[in-house]
């Protein structure tokens, strides 16, 4: 969150714009949790009304892609929708992972399906919703009082949408789109970096990805080092071997240490003859035994943490 609301960093810090970061409300036993995606909104009705806007945009954290939301803004009110929500398509084989949304011939939601077994569309919801913020108001405090509610948008808001005949339209989106909730899809988003086919291109000039740069001097290369197709970050050292792998800041790889297939935070040091593979390293971590670590196979990604036997904590 301290990372996301340091605004000045994308250019929000104007007179009309800014990142506001909203914990969930203190209660009588004391700060608790949002109850659902819907409940978010809920409990910071009255920070939005303070902007008294026409239409809302809402969007998960976790999601990697690049859209023009101006766009889908633009279909939203050309039709006239209540509520428009950004979809895509997806396989029929996939189409069960994700909440499916069956339309007419016009766009027009008419269905939500919540993971079904037989899907009956492939147009997946991709978590993107603009609202017209009336009516959207009204719908959550209504939703507030029903104690059987998950409060979420995809379990209740969108459904009660349906239910009570407010226009729904689909929004389709062509593109990359990564959902990065679990550690399997953050491990296969960091991957896509290294292929230029992937449909995310951190060297696309005409759509750049900014993030904060830090005041590191450029990666070292040893003379005997190895690397094949790697992403390598600024204070990296590497006298290892580096294969089909990312490599945050600050990262050492020692002589006789071998990082394949995995994601190395920043600040780790990976000592001579460890060996990491098909993982997920935290930061500040270091690999500190001559031994494997990681998973056995791509569909078996591991998250290392300082936790783990043979990891300590650099300090």
């Amino acid at each position: 969150n301290s990372y996301v609301a340091q605004d000045q960093r994308w250019g929000l810090d104007g007179r009309d714009s800014g990142i506001y970061v909203l914990p969930p409300r203190e209660r009588n036993d004391g700060f608790g949790l949002y109850l659902g995606t819907a409940d978010a909104i809920t409990q910071n009705i009255d920070f939005i009304d303070q902007m008294n806007p026409e239409n809302v945009l809402i969007l998960s954290g976790d999601h990697i892609y690049k859209m023009d939301y101006a766009k889908m803004l633009e279909c939203h009110l050309n039709n006239k929708a209540l509520a428009t929500i950004g979809v895509l398509e997806v396989s029929l084989e996939e189409a069960s992972r994700f909440g499916i949304m069956n339309v007419d011939e016009d766009d027009v939601i008419i269905e939500f399906e919540e993971k079904p077994e037989k899907p009956k569309s492939n147009l997946a919801s991709m978590g993107i919703y603009i609202f017209e913020w009336p009516t959207l108001r009204k719908t959550l405090l209504a939703d507030k009082k029903n104690e059987k509610s998950n409060h979420d948008f995809g379990k209740d808001i969108i459904p009660e949408y349906i239910r009570s005949n407010k226009k729904l339209h689909a929004y389709r989106f062509k593109g990359y789109w990564k959902d990065v909730g679990t550690i399997d899809s953050l491990w296969e988003a960091n991957m896509d970096l290294l292929n230029r086919n992937s449909g995310i291109d951190v060297m696309d000039t005409n759509w750049k990805i900014f993030t904060e740069d830090t005041t590191l001097p450029p990666h070292t290369v040893g003379p005997y080092a190895k690397i094949k197709q790697s992403l390598l970050n600024q204070g990296s050292q590497i006298f290892g071997e580096v294969e089909d792998s990312v490599i945050f800041q600050n990262v050492l790889v020692e002589a006789g240490a071998v990082v394949k297939d995995s994601v190395i935070s920043a600040n780790c040091i990976i000592k001579k003859g460890a060996i990491i593979k098909n993982a997920i390293l935290m930061e500040d971590c270091i690999l500190n035994e001559a031994k494997t670590y990681g998973g056995k196979s791509k569909k078996n990604i591991v998250l290392i943490t300082p936790e783990d036997e043979g990891v300590i904590v650099n300090e």
